[in-house]
């Protein structure tokens, strides 16, 4: 069954405590936190101390998406704010086993994603011991970017890598590229715009789930 995380920089930052009981009531499966550092891309979003305060408002698990240079420094960060996922991307990381392996000594998931423009074959050595890959359907962080045509391409080159592992799509996820990257393998979906639209959370998760 498709799982939805919804992506909370598109709730209203005002009140995210009650944008995430909201959220739960009308059916997410996760939450799902953009983390980036103003320098891996050019924004700046969530810090550990704003997980760890949510972390209270619900038992939905916490998602943790880094676009960061320094995923070495920051993981242990957000492990000990409570997130229960977190991906980090390969292109910044130098020994992305041995943080994946930290990630897990911690009892948490690990996952890994690229720029969408990196060859998906480098995910290879790395199958085997994440439990999530991370599809980018727009270059990670800006916003209000088209959906890559190519990415149904891509979700479909990442299933026939080896290991036991979630695909998960962020970038450009709506009603009507959701079929698309479902068709094509993917088991969760990240959507902001398209979950949090007309203000109709649970309509709108179940018309991404296919419901």
């Amino acid at each position: 069954m498709i799982k939805i995380a919804p992506s909370l920089l598109s709730a209203d930052v005002s009140c995210l405590g009650e944008e995430i009981k909201r959220l739960q009531k009308a059916g997410a499966d996760m939450l799902h936190f953009d983390v980036m550092d103003g320098h891996f891309v050019p924004n700046l979003t969530f810090g550990p101390h704003i997980l760890k305060g949510l972390k209270r408002q619900t038992d939905l698990p916490f998602d943790v998406h880094l676009m960061v240079e320094n995923p070495e420094t920051v993981v242990p960060w957000f492990i000990e704010a409570g997130a229960d996922i977190i991906t980090f991307h390969l292109e910044v990381c130098p020994e992305p086993l041995r943080l994946i392996e930290l990630i897990h000594q911690h009892g948490r998931k690990a996952g890994l994603s690229t720029r969408p423009d990196t060859n998906v074959k480098l995910l290879e050595t790395y199958g085997k011991f994440v439990d999530l890959i991370l599809v980018m359907g727009v270059e990670p962080g800006f916003g209000g970017q088209d959906f890559r045509i190519d990415t149904p391409q891509r979700i479909m080159e990442t299933k026939q890598i080896g290991g036991d592992f979630l695909i998960a799509v962020d970038g450009g996820v709506n009603f009507e590229t959701a079929p698309l990257c479902v068709n094509a393998g993917a088991d969760i979906l990240v959507a902001g715009t398209a979950v949090f639209k007309n203000n109709a959370y649970a309509d709108n998760i179940r018309i991404l789930k296919g419901e």
